[in-house]
Formats: structure tokens, sequence, C-alpha cells
């Protein structure tokens, strides 16, 4: 039996059912996913030398690197593994993905990783421009919150969505660039948070479920009951950038920024750059070049007060609609 999925803009078949993803009628799949057998192309990759590519250590730098990955015989496949012992291999084309755990990991814990760094990776490796980013529709159009890691993204975008507004992505950002403009692609019907995040939002924690019973992040379901998510792929619209949380009396607030500004900082804030090489860097940086003179950017000046998150969030969703209803001038204009 074969399940068939839309996620990032790529579509998936895989042998096992995964927990949060919508189904789509089957037709023909970008990525093939193995979870739960072992494919014939399996054998012949792990029979190939391996070449240590990079290591992420843990958090505290102590024990088995947190994420190694590895290039097999000539890049032919990679394997990303991690020291809970989950482990992914991926063909040079980005096509056939097998994974697998060990206990006390669940499957649960595979598929967190899968829709996170592993499908980031999928993405990179298909030469899709991914933005470390979460994004929101108004008006026909994706408006993305882009930042450094805790900037705030997830949060805002929770908050957001439990306001009414319909998210896209959080986290990983895809962003397509077709016929003179961008187009961000949906990710997936959840938000995921850890608990302090949790803390600043609306609800016991409870109300929260937790992704798998081995990690403490939880998430807030996009399933239309409290809050929705964008499935169709939108126009951007709109850049925001996170800026360090403040206590100025006027914070919230949010700055202009000129297109130069917006590409030094989008560059430090796409997705697993980290496993980019100089020429894929190379065309990521004309790719964002591009974005930053048809796109407005702004900056986001956080409160460091959370109770201030809703007046950020009602402050964002007002310059947006402005935005947007300004854009075809002043796209005209930038034009000629």
């Amino acid at each position: 039996m074969s399940f068939s999925y839309l996620v990032y803009g790529l579509k998936l078949a895989s042998d096992l059912s995964i927990p949060g993803l919508l189904e789509i009628p089957h037709n023909d799949p970008d990525v093939t996913l193995v979870l739960g057998s072992t494919p014939d192309w399996l054998l012949r990759a792990n029979a190939l030398p391996a070449v240590e590519l990079l290591t992420r250590p843990s958090e505290d730098e102590v024990g088995e690197p947190a994420f190694v990955l590895s290039a097999l015989g000539d890049a032919e496949f990679f394997r990303l593994q991690y020291s809970d012992g989950t482990s992914f291999i991926l063909d040079r084309s980005g096509t056939r993905l097998w994974g697998t755990y060990s206990r006390p990991m669940v499957f649960d814990d595979l598929v967190t990783y899968l829709l996170g760094p592993v499908l980031g990776f999928v993405l990179r490796r298909r030469g899709v421009l991914a933005l470390h980013a979460s994004s929101f529709a108004v008006d026909g159009h994706a408006v993305v919150l882009s930042g450094a890691s805790e900037a705030g993204k997830s949060t805002t975008a929770a908050a957001l969505a439990l306001r009414g507004e319909m998210i896209l992505c959080e986290d990983i950002c895809p962003v397509a660039e077709e016929r003179g403009g961008n187009f961000v692609e949906p990710g997936y019907p959840r938000v995921c948070l850890w608990p302090d995040s949790v803390e600043m939002l609306p609800g016991a924690p409870e109300a929260y479920p937790r992704l798998t019973p081995n990690w403490e992040k939880r998430y807030l379901p996009l399933d239309g009951a409290r809050s929705g998510f964008a499935a169709k792929r939108l126009p951007l619209g709109a850049i925001y950038l996170f800026g360090p949380r403040v206590a100025d009396v006027d914070a919230p607030r949010i700055e202009p920024l000129t297109p130069r500004m917006a590409l030094l900082d989008l560059v430090q804030n796409t997705y697993m750059n980290f496993v980019l090489d100089r020429e894929q860097r190379a065309a990521e940086f004309d790719a964002l070049s591009r974005m930053v003179l048809r796109v407005p950017a702004r900056r986001i000046v956080p409160h460091e007060d959370p109770s201030r998150l809703g007046e950020l969030c009602d402050l964002l969703r007002k310059d947006a609609g402005r935005l947007l209803a300004l854009e075809p001038a002043a796209s005209a204009a930038r034009n000629g």
C-alpha cells in the first residue's frame, strides 16, 4: 500500500502513513519514501565507502554528535545520522529516501526529523531555495516571517493562526521562482512549538499535543478547529525580518529595509545553508538578490514582554495589508 502527500511543493509517495500530513490523489512522485522496509538500492548504498562531510555537535558539545552528514561513494548517496539512532539515506538526485530509528525512539520521532531537517536537505539537494521562516496568507499573497533560531517565527505564526490567519508553512519556507515572480509552497498543517512558546499562547499546555513522547516539543494543529492551513502555493507579497527583542516604549514596531539590508539578513537565514557548496551558495545569493528587488521587506522589532505578542500580530496584519495594497504601484515604479 502506498500513501501520497504534497509537502513543501514535493509530491511524496510513502510506504507508511505519515501522521500530520494530508493525503492527495496518487500521481508521479518527486520523492519515494521507504520507512517500513529495506529497498534493494539501500543494500548497495550501505556497501559504499562513507566520507564525513560535516558534523553538527549537540548543544552542550558533550557525547556523540547530534548530527553527521556523510557522502556514500562518489556522492551517489548521502546519509543523515542522528545520535539517537535515527538515520536517513537519500540518493544523489533527491528522489529516493529511506529512514529508520532505534528504540527508545518511536515512529513519530522519525517523522519529526523527516518533516524538518531531512526534507529541508532534500529541498536543498534538488536546488530549491528554502528560507528559515514561517509564512501566513494575506489577501491572496504569502507573507514571510524570517529570522534566526528563537527569533519568534513559529510563536508569531501560531499566535497569528489563533487570531484567524491562515498559515502556509513554519520553519521551512520553500520559495519557487517562476515567470519573473516568487511563490511560497505550503508545508504541512502544524506549527511546532517549544514549551516556552506554548506558555506565550492562550490555553493550557495540554491543548497543544506533543509531537512525540520523547520530546518536549508540542504543536498547534492547523486543522480548521482553532486555526487553519493555507494548502495552495501563493505569490510572495512581503518579507518581514526579525530583529532582537527590545524593551523600547514604542515596541513592537516595524521599520523599513532597503533591498541591500534585506539581502544581508536573508543570506544568513536560508534553511540548511551549511550543506551547500560554493556554487550552490552563489546561485542562492543570485536568487535572493532578485527576490529582494521584487518583494518589499521590513524589519520587525519585537518587544521583550511576551504579553505584547498580540500587539505584534495586529501590527503585522495591518502593515502587510497596506504593503500589498500599495505594491502594484510600487512594482510599476520600480519597473519604470
